[in-house]
């Protein structure tokens, strides 16, 4: 049984709390670029690891990401003046670089040298694939930035987008790591039945599924380097097996194994940042990417017809994910619309912070077991001072590789032990 005092220690992530500092010592996505596009232009609130923050792109076309409170009185600086590769607070004319400089301070005597005393916290920001990176951890422990494949590809390779969970981060991550829903939430949308033949492709039926005959039937984890590694293979039929390779990389990271094999790797794969905004918000980060050629406008278009203005899902808890219990009962299996919103359903219907002192867990769950174990034991070894793992390493030697291969039963199982 998970303890409360482990569940704390998981789902803490503001400033002090052990994951927190975890997480401040990654680069982490922050925002996407898209939402401050223009130099000079209006700055956005961003809400990270339990701080109030607000990012703007300066008249150089650099991106800031301060402390939302001016320093002076707390006047928000969201509703600052972005001019002169500076923000400025409205109240008393506070100016801001993106480093935390206080480069004037208007109400002040001219003789005043209170300016060069006062630095205002500030993050360090990076730009890729479309999304803006920032490090909140110690200046002196700063890593390089991430050399992740889905970073460095074209830009017409890759597309991102963004949305808003009303959960805990490790709800939404665990659901990353956890194999054993696929035939189930979202059998209709997606039917890894199809890979045989015989089985059934019209009209599905809860009463009709046989799910012995496509669940997991085997589980093999490993911790790497960057993170875990897990092998989950499947029986299809009495012949063939179906072999998925997943990767969990910190500090919230899961690549899932979707898209075609091209020469026995994945043409690309769905990698997913759970970001917390705080204990209780999530800002989950989708990126999709392909290594062969470019994305089509029908991949590029693929997630985003399911979130609506200000990244909000579409199907949302507040319209109860628009489940229609008709289709329910005929066409999908949990009736709801799309991949997303079945995810969101399914980890924000839990609350905002899930007790798993109260949970059950069975074989399915091994994968989710090896994660929380390997969190907790990450957070400890933070705190001993221990250097935070991958941060050095993870992307740059083809080990975030993702495998979904179906294959006979014998060439099935030699693949299985390959693969890790």
């Amino acid at each position: 049984m998970f303890s409360k005092e482990d569940n704390e220690l998981l789902t803490g992530v503001g400033p002090g709390t052990p994951m927190g500092e975890t997480f401040r010592r990654y680069w982490i996505p922050a925002l996407l670029s898209e939402e401050i596009p223009d130099p000079d232009g209006a700055p956005v609130r961003v809400r990270l690891l339990g701080e109030d923050l607000v990012a703007f792109r300066d008249t150089r076309g650099r991106v800031g990401l301060l402390d939302e409170h001016c320093s002076h009185r707390g006047t928000s600086l969201y509703f600052g003046r972005n001019e002169e590769c500076g923000l400025r607070c409205i109240y008393h004319g506070w100016k801001y670089d993106i480093d935390g400089r206080i480069l004037e301070t208007p109400a002040e005597p001219p003789e005043s040298r209170m300016k060069e005393k006062i630095r205002h916290t500030a993050y360090p920001c990076n730009e890729a694939s479309g999304v803006v990176f920032a490090y909140m951890g110690p200046p002196e422990k700063t890593p390089r930035f991430p050399q992740h494949e889905w970073l460095r590809v074209p830009a017409r390779h890759v597309t991102v987008n963004k949305f808003y969970l009303e959960c805990n981060y490790l709800q939404s991550l665990e659901g990353d790591c956890d194999p054993a829903h696929l035939p189930f939430l979202h059998l209709g949308s997606y039917r890894l039945a199809e890979k045989e033949e015989a089985i059934d492709r019209g009209p599905l039926s809860a009463r009709e599924l046989d799910h012995q005959r496509i669940v997991p039937t085997a589980y093999e984890t490993e911790e790497t380097p960057f993170g875990l590694k897990a092998v989950i293979t499947r029986k299809i039929g009495e012949r063939m097996k179906n072999v998925r390779v997943s990767t969990f990389v910190m500090p919230f990271i899961g690549c899932v194994p979707v898209g075609k094999m091209v020469n026995g790797k994945l043409d690309g794969f769905l990698v997913v940042y759970q970001t917390p905004s705080d204990e209780f918000r999530t800002t989950r980060y989708n990126f999709r990417f392909k290594r062969s050629q470019p994305l089509s406008q029908e991949e590029l278009d693929h997630d985003t017809r399911q979130i609506g203005p200000n990244y909000a899902l579409m199907a949302n808890r507040n319209n109860d994910y628009l489940i229609d219990r008709a289709k329910q009962q005929s066409a999908t299996y949990s009736g709801i619309p799309g991949f997303r919103a079945q995810d969101a359903c399914a980890t924000e219907s839990m609350g905002a912070i899930t007790d798993r002192a109260k949970e059950h867990l069975g074989f399915s769950d091994q994968y989710v077991i090896a994660l929380r174990r390997y969190l907790l034991k990450t957070a400890r070894a933070i705190q001993e001072g221990r250097e935070p793992p991958g941060n050095a390493t993870a992307g740059t030697n083809g080990e975030l590789d993702c495998i979904d291969v179906t294959l006979p039963v014998e060439a099935a199982a030699t693949s299985s032990g390959a693969s890790l």
